[in-house]
């Protein structure tokens, strides 16, 4: 741990004063600490004398506050032929531990391979371009899918699945997983798979002759370049809205959640039925506006910011804090239960793309719960804090 502690309200802004040093909290804290034992046992329970108005947290008693910002952007891309992808895993980002993030990036005419994720379930926002999906469950059935800037797909967990650009545009998208220790470089791929398996058995599967796999590729392909797939030609063979892989999150007016100062489109396992182990969704702040204090109460939460500037203000428990600013290509992971606040600090809209590992979206906003608390409550938590401030919090 550092060698300060920042205290979380009272230094909201970087730079400003509050910090407190190990020195005066370990003072602090034997000031209100009694001996072992007082207080009495079991029925015995007894009042002891007052102690200190505030109670400073023992920094032994705490862990450190984690970093919670990663440069996914700025992290080596996966290159091949057709187009790269760059990551974000609890290798690199070690607070993520129940959610992984992939920035992809599919040229003209690429295809990301058919492959399988193993461990986790995959999540999508796509930023621009177009693209297909094909995707397989256990039983057989194939869904073919088309996608447009603003569109979300879900596959789960072992489903087989591939995407291809459609048109002579590039297509990009931000892809997130249910489970912080998937890797890109971990996916089970289908040209992986032939390279590595005996041809007497692949003759055996596919009815060929074995010789005829001398021509496949030597490893994963992985994003493979090829002919342009144009518009007219790509199928389409979706399933029912009850099953299907593709969410049009923009354009489905139940995704609408907007809020003072900002836009905000939001696709559950409500709206979205076949995504059943997370939530998603864009959140666009205006300057200066911000996304008010707030925890999840069922979920981790991560961010991707794809425009303008931000900050993130995050509590932590036991008088731990941290602020954070952030840009495009930045990435934030949240903890469950973690209090947090968002804010627009530069001159255009913050765009960030928000995904958490449940199906159902759950939070509780600060100022809500003050506002339903008994006058009498708040002023005996807020000891010392005049009547009318408290009056005024109530009605923000």
């Amino acid at each position: 741990m550092s060698a300060t502690r920042r205290v979380f309200l009272g230094s909201a802004a970087i730079g400003a004063s509050g910090l407190v040093t190990f020195t005066s909290v370990a003072e602090a804290t034997e000031k209100y600490l009694a001996k072992a034992g007082d207080g009495g046992f079991g029925r015995e329970a007894q009042q002891l004398p007052p102690g200190e108005t505030v109670a400073h947290h023992d920094p032994k008693d705490v862990a450190e506050m984690p970093n919670f910002k990663f440069s996914l952007d700025g992290n080596r891309p996966k290159v091949t032929t057709g187009g790269w992808a760059k990551e974000a895993t609890v290798h690199q980002f070690p607070i993520s531990k129940a959610i992984a993030g992939v920035h992809m990036y599919l040229n003209p005419g690429a295809s990301r391979e058919l492959h399988w994720h193993a461990i986790a379930a995959e999540w999508a926002f796509v930023i621009s371009g177009r693209c297909q999906t094909v995707v397989i469950d256990p039983t057989g059935a194939v869904e073919i899918n088309n996608f447009e800037p603003g569109d979300l797909w879900y596959f789960s967990k072992g489903h087989g699945h591939s995407i291809q650009t459609i048109g002579d545009e590039p297509c990009h998208f931000i892809l997130s997983f249910d489970n912080g220790a998937f890797s890109e470089h971990g996916t089970f791929s289908i040209t992986d798979w032939v390279d590595v398996t005996p041809k007497e058995m692949l003759s055996l599967d596919f009815g060929l002759p074995k010789d005829v796999f001398d021509a496949f590729p030597k490893g994963e392909t992985y994003i493979q370049s090829g002919p342009i797939l144009k518009a007219s030609d790509a199928l389409e063979a979706p399933w029912p809205k009850e099953s299907t892989h593709k969410f049009r999150l923009l354009r489905d007016a139940k995704a609408a959640r907007d809020f003072d100062g900002g836009s905000f489109r939001l696709a559950t396992v409500d709206e979205f039925p076949a995504q059943k182990t997370m939530s998603g969704g864009l959140m666009v702040l205006k300057p200066g506006a911000m996304r008010k204090l707030h925890w999840n109460v069922n979920a981790n939460e991560w961010h991707y910011y794809l425009r303008g500037k931000g900050q993130v203000a995050v509590f932590g428990s036991g008088g731990r804090g941290k602020v954070a600013e952030f840009g495009p290509g930045d990435v934030a992971y949240i903890p469950m239960g973690f209090g947090h606040a968002i804010k627009n600090t530069g001159d255009e809209d913050l765009e960030i793309v928000q995904t958490w590992d449940n199906g159902k979206f759950e939070e509780i906003d600060l100022d809500r719960w003050v506002q339903t608390s008994p006058n009498y409550l708040l002023s005996n938590n807020f000891a010392g804090v005049p009547d009318a401030t408290i009056a005024k919090m109530k009605r923000a």
